[in-house]
């Protein structure tokens, strides 16, 4: 006679079934937000191609678009490759390589702005070179950014901020960081990918040059001379205009191992933490203060500075990294979808400050901070986000932006942000883990994954990450 199972032993094959029952549910759930991601995505790509296609930005609910300048510089189908890539979508990037191979022409009699191109344009060819493998983007690439240096021939070596793509002709002496150092990564890829330094020293030199003319506090103003180095506006924050030079400070270092960018980073980081870092009953937040006195001026927190807690997490800080993404999902949650700023003594949006534009920064701030610390309530709140989009955000033919987080009315345009990044990260929650490995790659500010491919042995970006 067999002897009859424990009751211990009950209670362990019971929890076991339990358990992978969860555990099936929950890959399922994760299954089933995948594909709802892609839909997304190709109902947004689908609006561009209806009623954009060549041009750079969709209007879906006018079922028409727009472009940033004189001419299309396919703002859209350029940053949304390697979103489409990561998602496995090949129609659409045989359609999309297509397009870009057969109408991208850089040869344009118009001014541009330096740096909103480099992340988006350059930042997206040399991230779908890396992943893709056609030379056609690398080259691409090259021409894109031998007409843009001309910005670094300044007496500072500060970039102005406009360059005409033909003749090289350089205007906008006045700039801010983030102009000037936020595309480091994207130069610094072009020199690595073509062995040729140029374009990393003239860059760096730039960002150098911000460095040391920053503040007694450490921090950097909003405004300065491109000529003089003299500052003409001295507030510090991390929000829009200075936000993605702290960014690449850090994220610099991480790619190509540059000390200087960690040093520099290291004493920037400290300098935030002391005099914009601030505890109030509403939560933690990071504010704005004078460069020179660290006096509290503006208790301003808004979607773009919710980049800070990717770098917390990259820097390996998990404990303010959650203290901040409280705060962050605390906005979120003030109407259900976050507001461009708030103040967050009053906790009320400012009043030039009520929409949203599909940003991603926030949801950006969740992903990191659920993959550096595994807790699922992380992954709930991105699951929200995404819901949220779905919820206010879209509409019959398309997704659009809102005018105003409080009575959720719509802002008809369709930036090309939305498929680089605020999708990417919704799809990253949902996606299986080899789609991307953070141990290999550091995106840019636009979402575009970059990889080390030139150092031996280099065992890639494992600061702050499990």
């Amino acid at each position: 006679m067999k002897p009859a199972i424990s009751t211990l032993m009950m209670l362990f094959l019971l929890g076991n079934l339990i358990s992978c029952k969860a555990q099936n549910k929950a890959d399922k759930e994760k299954e089933i937000y995948q594909e709802r991601v892609k839909t997304a995505f190709k109902k947004g790509w689908t609006a561009y191609k209806d009623y954009a296609w060549g041009e750079d930005a969709v209007n879906p609910i006018k079922k028409g678009n727009h472009n940033w300048y004189a001419e299309s510089l396919l703002m859209t189908p350029v940053d949304a490759f390697s979103t489409m890539y990561l998602m496995g979508l090949e129609e659409e990037m045989t359609e999309n390589k297509e397009l870009i191979f057969s109408k991208l022409d850089f040869d344009k009699d118009f001014e541009v702005q330096q740096f909103e191109i480099a992340i988006r344009l350059l930042g997206g060819l040399l991230s779908s070179y890396q992943l893709d493998g056609d030379p056609r983007f690398l080259e691409l690439a090259k021409d894109l950014g031998d007409r843009m240096i001309p910005v670094f021939d300044t007496p500072t070596g500060i970039p102005y901020r406009l360059v005409n793509l033909r003749t090289g002709e350089i205007s906008g002496n006045g700039t801010n960081p983030c102009e000037v150092g936020s595309m480091l990564l994207e130069y610094g890829m072009l020199s690595k990918l073509t062995g040729d330094p140029k374009y990393y020293e003239l860059c760096k030199r730039g960002v150098v040059a911000m460095y040391e003319r920053r503040g007694k506090t450490g921090l950097l103003g909003s405004w300065i001379n491109c000529d003089t180095g003299e500052w003409q506006d001295t507030r510090a924050h991390i929000s829009g205009g200075i936000d993605a030079y702290y960014e690449y400070l850090l994220k610099g270092y991480l790619l190509f191992g540059d000390e200087d960018l960690k040093e520099m980073w290291d004493v920037s980081r400290k300098a935030v933490d002391t005099h914009l870092a601030e505890e109030t009953e509403n939560g933690y937040w990071i504010g704005w203060a004078d460069m020179n006195t660290g006096e509290r001026i503006l208790s301003r927190f808004g979607a773009l500075d919710c980049f800070w807690n990717l770098c917390y997490v990259l820097d390996g800080d998990t404990e303010r990294a959650e203290k901040l993404q409280a705060s962050i999902y605390k906005m979120w949650n003030l109407y259900d979808i976050e507001p461009e700023a708030i103040d967050y003594e009053t906790m009320q949006p400012f009043e030039d400050s009520k929409y949203y534009m599909i940003r991603p920064e926030a949801i950006e701030s969740t992903y990191y901070t659920w993959k550096a610390t595994g807790d699922d309530q992380y992954y709930e709140q991105g699951k929200h986000m995404f819901e949220s989009i779905e919820k206010y955000c879209q509409v019959e033919n398309g997704y659009v932006q809102l005018s105003d987080v409080t009575t959720k009315e719509k802002w008809d345009t369709l930036e090309s942000f939305f498929f680089a990044e605020t999708m990417k990260y919704c799809y990253l929650f949902f996606a299986p883990e080899e789609v991307f490995d953070f141990e290999k790659y550091v995106l840019n500010t636009e979402a575009h994954p970059f990889k080390n491919t030139w150092d031996e042995g280099w065992k890639g970006n494992k600061v702050g990450l499990k």
